[in-house]
């Protein structure tokens, strides 16, 4: 019998920061000869957001909008293309933390914009959505020792897990597989890796979750 699934021509890999969804992206798009689409870094309003700079935050995210939106807007995901594509973000993300930064008028008039540009994006075909405990995300947050983590405090982090939590929770716009990445590495343990490689290149509908509890088994919702 012939083989009728075709894997998704668009992914996106989401998370919290440090959860290692630009690492997957990165994986997975080699892995299937994708286009890569990665979160935007140049931010001219950033280090004035992160010294809580009155207006800063809104300058920011407005910056962060317009960057995500060109990128993905530039997609060619037309019914003639043969092209996939694998993105470190979904333009939800932006609001998400948009909704965690600024304020009410300030998020009325991005809510203008938002609505605006979201209507001519398209959706994924897949989502995966990588978690990790609070106790996890800190851990690698200190490893990297980047220069912007610097600015995360604890607090902050909870909002971001708890707002990601709530977002995918309700989630129904595609496909959705839910990545518990607290007791599995994917960078550093090659077995990890390939059972979820072969988790992802296996038919995914609605929202799945992959267990990495001994059989890392996938269970439907």
């Amino acid at each position: 019998m012939a083989n009728l699934f075709e894997l998704p021509r668009y992914i996106s890999v989401e998370g919290p920061i440090r959860v290692g969804k630009t690492t997957l992206a990165r994986i997975l798009a080699e892995r299937l000869n994708a286009q890569r689409v990665m979160e935007p870094e140049d931010n001219p309003f950033l280090g004035a957001f992160y010294e809580g700079e009155r207006g800063a935050a809104f300058q920011a995210q407005f910056a962060f909008l317009i960057r995500r939106f060109e990128q993905l807007r530039a997609l060619d995901l037309g019914p003639h293309s043969q092209k996939t594509v694998v993105a470190d973000f979904i333009i939800e993300k932006d609001k998400l933390f948009a909704c965690l930064n600024l304020t009410d008028q300030e998020l009325d008039t991005y809510n203008r914009y938002y609505n605006y540009f979201r209507e001519q994006l398209p959706t994924p075909d897949l989502v995966i959505y990588l978690q990790a405990t609070p106790e996890v995300l800190k851990k690698r947050l200190k490893k990297k020792n980047a220069a912007g983590d610097k600015a995360i405090n604890e607090d902050y982090l909870q909002e971001v897990i708890k707002a990601y939590e709530h977002f995918f929770f309700h989630y129904t716009s595609s496909d959705l597989l839910i990545v518990n990445t607290s007791d599995i590495d994917f960078v550093e343990r090659n077995e990890d890796l390939q059972e979820l490689l072969r988790k992802v290149s296996a038919p995914i509908k609605g929202t799945q979750y992959f267990l990495p509890l001994g059989s890392t088994e996938a269970a439907s919702a």
